[in-house]
């Protein structure tokens, strides 16, 4: 079969001539012949197809990264190239909503004259707890739980190399910002718990990832940040709803209706993350505020509880009426009877009318 030039085709691809020679650097679409004196490059007709799939992809704005991963199993596997395709693209979908509830909720905040940026002096204060164990069956834990002044965060790093440096250091670097009111704004924590997780990345050389669910109290509204798939719960009433969304190959089976939610906990591939800090700058973590109202109670955890405590057993802990402290130490304690085998990190924040408290923003339980 004849071979064609580079020029034709790449206009049979719909692809360009500079695109091509990217690609064939990446070993993504390497020639089928190069002349050896000229270094011209020729193709095989039968690599057009290939060709225009790549090039498709990338007008639809897949990263070269991810096409390489879907690539590497065409024309074998059909199935799983268009399963790769899907799970980019639902993926995808869910950071543009995340953008998009950022975006409403910042022009809601202005257009009522008032923005979750302000430290404006609020009617109510934040009694918290945190508390993290390794569990049963680890050997390490790398998950972290915080609790103090206007802030609560549990974070979870990845086992394996790095993994509780990573969580440790985004505890870190929120809690030095959380007593900070010109800088309590929820791109501020994404922002320092990925610088925390870079400076890991730089001083190991190894490529740690760590999970992030916060809450900051700024004014009247909590500014939630959440990346991962750690989780943030609203206790109101008695009634437990789920205000975060897990960044988890898994979810997003959910999100497709491929998989049963009944189903999710139990899937295989339940802990494959979409979307982790990573010290990298890429990550885009979700936003949301929620306004402050009396005797709500909200729950922060990791997959260590909620993969083996049901939501109805959480709601009844966190609804109990116990004080954060305690209640912390029922959900651990409800973590260990299921049989606690992952690490397990809890922090439980209560709204409180000044006048019915201690006084002051923030009595706490750390440990």
């Amino acid at each position: 079969m004849r071979l064609l030039t580079i020029g034709v085709f790449a206009r049979a691809a719909g692809l360009t001539v500079k695109a091509l020679r990217i690609y064939s650097d990446l070993g993504l679409l390497r020639p089928a012949a190069v002349d050896p004196d000229s270094g011209y490059r020729y193709y095989d007709p039968e690599q057009l197809e290939l060709a225009r799939l790549v090039a498709t992809l990338r007008r639809s704005g897949m990263p070269l990264r991810r096409i390489r991963q879907v690539c590497a199993h065409w024309p074998d596997d059909p199935a799983t190239v268009a399963g790769e395709i899907s799970d980019w693209w639902s993926a995808t979908q869910a950071d543009v909503a995340a953008r998009q509830r950022l975006v409403t909720s910042l022009v809601d905040e202005l257009q009522k004259g008032r923005t979750t940026m302000t430290d404006q002096q609020s009617g109510f204060e934040l009694h918290s707890a945190a508390r993290t164990d390794i569990g049963r069956v680890r050997t390490s834990n790398e998950d972290q739980a915080y609790a103090a002044g206007r802030l609560v965060a549990v974070a979870d790093g990845a086992a394996g190399p790095g993994g509780a440096a990573a969580s440790a250091a985004v505890i870190s670097a929120l809690a030095r910002l959380g007593t900070d009111p010109a800088q309590v704004t929820g791109a501020a924590l994404a922002r320092a718990a990925d610088d925390a997780v870079g400076q890991v990345r730089a001083q190991t050389g190894k490529a740690p990832i760590s999970t992030l669910t916060a809450l900051l109290a700024v004014g009247d509204r909590l500014a939630l940040v959440h990346v991962g798939d750690t989780r943030a719960y609203r206790c109101r009433g008695g009634e437990l709803v789920q205000l975060t969304r897990d960044d988890s190959y898994v979810q997003s089976l959910v999100d497709e209706g491929r998989l049963d939610p009944a189903l999710a906990q139990t899937h295989r591939q339940r802990a494959l993350l979409t979307q982790a800090l990573d010290g990298t700058g890429s990550v885009r973590p979700a936003y949301a505020t929620h306004s402050l109202v009396a005797y709500d109670r909200f729950l922060l955890c990791s997959d260590g509880v909620w993969a083996v405590v049901p939501d109805a057993a959480l709601a009844t802990a966190v609804s109990a009426g116990h004080d954060p402290a305690q209640t912390v130490r029922v959900v651990i304690d409800l973590a260990y009877r299921a049989g606690a085998p992952d690490n397990v990190a809890c922090a439980v924040v209560e709204v409180v009318p000044r006048s019915a408290g201690p006084g002051g923003l923030g009595g706490h339980d750390r440990r």
